[in-house]
């Protein structure tokens, strides 16, 4: 484990996320992904694992404008609220669900174990 953060912000222009090794890196170490919904977070996002910005679409026209609209909407209406609701102990619950759901359902799925595995099955062990 590494030091982490609370929230990865991730915004590449979609369709150019790269391998996704950062997000990941997040997940393991108890972050939330907030991340347009392309690359590796665009299979692993659920709704309930992190959060995702704009759409799943690559569609031309304002992606970018819709992109900055829809980050600071989630901000503000998801993820700042859902952060500060303690309850009386002052434990965020519904964040540190989040964040089990997180590891429970990304972890597994995308690391480097499996990275490479399927690099070798897929590319060297090949039969072309």
């Amino acid at each position: 484990m590494v030091q982490s953060v609370d929230v990865w912000l991730n915004v590449p222009r979609r369709p150019f996320e790269a391998s996704g090794t950062s997000g990941e890196k997040v997940a393991i170490n108890g972050g939330l992904n907030f991340s347009v919904l392309d690359g590796w977070w665009l299979e692993g996002y659920d709704g309930t694992n992190g959060f995702a910005i704009g759409g799943s679409g690559n569609d031309a026209g304002n992606v970018d404008e819709d992109d900055a609209e829809s980050l600071y909407r989630v901000l503000e209406e998801e993820i700042v609220p859902l952060y500060y609701d303690h309850n009386e102990e002052e434990t965020p619950h519904h964040w540190v669900a989040m964040m089990k759901r997180s590891i429970a359902t990304l972890v597994p799925r995308f690391n480097s174990d499996r990275m490479v595995a399927e690099y070798a099955e897929r590319i060297y062990l090949a039969d072309y």
